[in-house]
């Protein structure tokens, strides 16, 4: 008597996963070695996703993929701690026809990315520990907060100008001192401007919340984690404990980088180029960047320049065939060359007249 067998065993066989992820639903993409399966809709919880896999393809080797962006790492972090490897990409490198792109949907999104994990066209980045995500969040909330303070700045200033009110002399290089600040809110008083109050009590609430979260990060700098390389971080020209913490945070491990070149694209330290055969063609610097990383970087090198006198005589030869702000991304280069060294080896800076 003929014996019909019904379960089903995936073992051994890729199932390949693209997830185009929304709030409120997920467009799933299963393929099936070069198999499309089905494309489908399905509720926002990586349990419900888990279970359909396994019930429908028991002991299959499964691999998801979803595009960072809103969402974040949690969904990889959910997935794979129930078992279900999952990696992130960023949306740009995942290769489009132009077909693609002028029928834009969330079908044919999910299924892009499905097709082109199978193909084995996408390389995940990397994702940090939730440690490490909380302690970046701090950082990058004091420069959002930083950021407010500027735009309220910059607001009184122009409500001033647009009524005529022009500081004293004496108080016109030193602007958002205290004194600055009470000739500002003298000026509220006397014309009762209570737009100009709104905007005051706006700037003094930005003012404390910079204060707390600074004093929250310089906090965190002492933690285990970060003490010893922040305190490397601080032999180098230009960097102060901010600085650091943005470096640390946002690089996370050094480590990942295995050439100054890995570090320098992530930073966003490389220029574009155009070439093709003979024509070589290099542009301005990526847009692909850092975008905390870079600006600090380049700040910091305005810094060094004065306080390293390797970096200054460098600078100095770069300024007299480009413009100073071409010549100051060389020594970012140079200084983020710099950082590598220190937290790698875990050695001091040590200022010296030797070029690179």
């Amino acid at each position: 008597m003929r014996v019909q067998y019904t379960q089903l065993d995936f073992k051994g066989q890729r199932i390949w996963v693209g997830l185009d992820v929304a709030k409120k639903s997920w467009k799933v993409c299963i393929i099936i070695g070069t198999l499309h399966h089905r494309t489908f809709t399905m509720p926002p919880e990586p349990v419900v996703l888990a279970n359909y896999l396994r019930r429908n393809f028991p002991g299959g080797s499964y691999l998801c993929v979803y595009e960072a962006g809103y969402f974040g790492f949690w969904i990889q972090k959910a997935l794979v701690r129930i078992g279900i490897p999952c990696m992130v990409i960023n949306p740009a490198d995942v290769p489009t026809t132009h077909k693609e792109k002028t029928r834009k949907n969330d079908r044919v999104d999910t299924q892009k990315l499905g097709r082109s994990l199978s193909n084995g066209e996408l390389r995940g980045i990397y994702v940090p520990s939730t440690t490490a995500l909380r302690a970046r969040s701090l950082v990058r909330m004091r420069a959002t907060f930083v950021s407010k303070q500027t735009r309220c700045k910059n607001q009184i200033k122009a409500y001033l100008e647009f009524y005529g009110e022009r500081p004293p002399e004496d108080l016109a290089r030193h602007h958002w001192s205290r004194r600055y600040i009470a000739y500002v809110e003298e000026v509220q008083r006397g014309q009762n401007d209570e737009a100009l109050e709104a905007l005051l009590k706006e700037l003094l609430y930005l003012r404390e919340m910079i204060k707390d979260l600074t004093r929250r990060v310089r906090t965190l700098s002492h933690h285990p984690r970060y003490a010893l390389n922040v305190r490397l971080l601080l032999t180098i020209p230009g960097i102060g404990v901010i600085g650091a913490m943005t470096l640390l945070t946002e690089i996370v491990s050094i480590g990942r980088f295995r050439r100054l070149e890995h570090l320098a694209c992530f930073v966003g330290l490389v220029p574009t180029e155009h070439s093709t055969g003979e024509t070589v063609h290099i542009g301005e610097l990526t847009p692909r960047k850092s975008r905390a990383l870079r600006h600090m970087i380049v700040e910091a090198a305005w810094i060094a320049v004065r306080q390293d006198p390797s970096l200054m005589q460098v600078f100095l030869e770069l300024s007299k065939r480009m413009p100073k702000t071409d010549a100051i991304i060389r020594i970012a280069r140079k200084l983020l060359n710099r950082i590598r060294f220190v937290l790698k080896n875990h050695q001091s800076y040590t200022t010296t007249l030797a070029t690179e």
